[in-house]
């Protein structure tokens, strides 16, 4: 994926510094399309490929978040210049969590990616503000409430024994799926549907993911 460049709209005196932009996309088409409808604003200057990495803004716009993506913003999460934010087309079950460990703090679904909030993700995110859609927003809350619950009783049997993600993937085993159809359902690489269930089973002291289930359903997990 590479950042954009288009040049800075024209400031006048007295008007506020614009806010610097890189847009990371593998898609030329998803690219072309976010920087229309930014490049006539004056709060946004696009930055080249040469100074992406001292942009005020990362603006990563893809189709789904996979292992590429997120290795793209765990990158991107280490460099102090910059705030991430995402445009996506879909997220998958558990993709939020994800996005947030990578250090993602604005969220836009691409189907709602218009000038205006378009702009307003850019400038909350320059201003230290979060962005997410109502329903994530509500997502993300209960997952801190579950991340709360396992500190507060970490041996404990309850749904805090299973992180979002590893629930996720075991409801998934307990409908039939292999492990192909989980990683395209949940857009995790195989390798990572795998090691997940593998923690799962060896934490828990499980003989198999048949076990895994069981043991799920039995303790109300999934």
């Amino acid at each position: 994926m590479s950042a954009v460049y288009e040049y800075p709209a024209q400031r006048t005196p007295g008007t506020r510094r614009p806010v610097t932009v890189a847009v990371y996309a593998a898609d030329p088409v998803l690219r072309v399309g976010v920087v229309q409808q930014l490049r006539q604003r004056p709060e946004v200057a696009f930055v080249d490929d040469a100074d992406a990495d001292s942009a005020h803004i990362s603006l990563v716009v893809v189709d789904t978040v996979d292992d590429d993506v997120a290795a793209l913003l765990q990158r991107l999460r280490h460099n102090t210049a910059t705030r991430t934010g995402l445009v996506v087309g879909t997220l998958g079950s558990g993709a939020l969590q994800r996005v947030v460990e990578c250090g993602v703090t604005a969220v836009l679904r691409r189907a709602e990616a218009d000038q205006d909030r378009l702009v307003h993700l850019v400038t909350a995110l320059a201003n230290g503000e979060g962005v997410l859609p109502g329903d994530l927003l509500g997502e993300l809350l209960t997952h801190v409430g579950s991340l709360q619950r396992a500190a507060l009783d970490p041996r404990g049997v309850s749904l805090s024994t299973l992180t979002t993600r590893e629930a996720d993937m075991l409801r998934l085993v307990s409908e039939g799926l292999d492990t192909a159809e989980i990683a395209r359902k949940t857009s995790y690489s195989e390798r990572t549907v795998k090691n997940v269930l593998h923690e799962i089973t060896t934490r828990l002291q499980l003989r198999n993911r048949a076990h895994a289930v069981g043991y799920a359903l039995r303790n109300g997990l999934i």
